[in-house]
């Protein structure tokens, strides 16, 4: 079973046989003052064009511990804001879910009947704890329209009051409604792609999974922005100091991870839900994957995409140095940003268009 942790214990190897190395040279040498490490600047990490936009977001808080009550008012406020429509054509919908389970809104956006485009399935994110698909709307909507291209983006349930194997089910019945509905909504069944940011992606790539493991509806493409892979981040594996220290921290990963398992993450042998964990890539669709290199996901979602590429799957990997975790959010107009963005658009076109 792949563990996805050979590429930081190589590392982790290295370092310390550097550090056995460089203390023997040292004694042998006679007497020696050890230098004193310079200070620990979280900022120092970060791309200067990013830096400003850091005001909002503290430094993290190592040991803090995210419990419902840090969750529960942060959702409270977010549903309380209105958030803004998008233009042209949209419309929410209720569809059914399989197994007793209550349906699951969709909003599908930029629909266009007796056209034959490329369609999307988005996920929003949130950690799998939060966020909100109808916040989401006036962007995607956007983005559907720069791609001319139908969207569903899905109001999946969110943990801890449901686990992954309630939202799987939310996210696959969005999959199965656009593929059954392909004509009502102008799209090429074989042109549907994923598309989803953070706990989003996660989500995305787990239905990719999904679909591939029950045959019913193929998937064109997969566009995993920052995705949310690997429950072992943050609990039983350890990243660079720099890395989560904006944004998304190891704590909030553990409790987010710990909500939508419903048990204890980083457990060996137990990887359902965790897509970062599956035992093979073969037959998944195509990728493009882009992430931060301050970001907490770095490693694991570049470690996916070498997953892919070493099993013959097309897989494209943006990293994009200095940046943490949803930059491309909440510093959009910045030039890294734009890159960023549209390294991610042109992935999408070429996949659907």
């Amino acid at each position: 079973m792949h563990d996805g942790s050979h590429g930081f214990s190589r590392r982790a190897a290295l370092v310390r046989l550097g550090g056995v190395t460089a203390l023997s040279a040292a004694a042998l040498s006679g007497p020696w003052r050890a230098l004193a490490a310079p200070a620990y600047d979280p900022v120092s990490y970060i791309a200067p064009e990013l830096r400003p936009f850091l005001k909002d977001h503290k430094p993290r808080t190592v040991g803090y511990e995210w419990t419902w009550d840090v969750v529960k008012p942060t959702r409270k406020s977010a549903a309380q804001l209105a958030a803004p429509l998008p233009k042209g054509p949209w419309r929410a919908i209720k569809v059914p879910v399989p197994g007793g389970r209550p349906p699951v809104t969709i909003y599908v956006v930029n629909e266009l009947k007796g056209r034959r485009r490329g369609g999307i399935v988005h996920t929003h994110g949130g950690g799998y704890i939060m966020g909100y698909a109808r916040d989401a709307l006036a962007g995607v909507a956007q983005m559907a329209r720069e791609l001319d291209c139908t969207l569903v983006t899905v109001e999946y349930r969110l943990a801890p009051e449901t686990t992954y194997e309630g939202s799987r089910e939310d996210t696959y019945a969005a999959l199965k409604w656009l593929y059954t509905h392909a004509d009502e909504v102008g799209v090429d069944r074989d042109r549907i792609a994923l598309l989803g940011d953070s706990a989003g992606g996660g989500h995305a790539a787990l239905l990719a999974i999904t679909a591939r493991d029950r045959g019913e509806v193929p998937v064109a493409f997969q566009c995993l922005v920052y995705p949310m892979l690997d429950d072992r981040v943050g609990t039983t594996i350890e990243r660079p100091r720099q890395m989560g220290e904006y944004v998304w921290t190891p704590e909030a990963n553990h409790y987010g991870w710990r909500s939508f398992l419903g048990r204890e993450p980083g457990q060996a042998g137990k990887v359902d839900g965790v897509p970062g964990r599956v035992a093979s890539v073969e037959g998944l669709p195509p990728a493009w994957i882009g992430v931060g290199g301050t970001d907490l996901f770095m490693e694991e979602d570049v470690d996916y995409g070498e997953r892919l590429l070493n099993a013959g799957i097309g897989c494209e990997i943006m990293v994009q140095p200095g940046a943490y975790h949803a930059f491309d959010l909440i510093a959009p107009k910045t030039d890294i940003a734009r890159r960023f963005t549209a390294s991610k658009m042109a992935a999408l076109a070429r996949a659907i268009g």
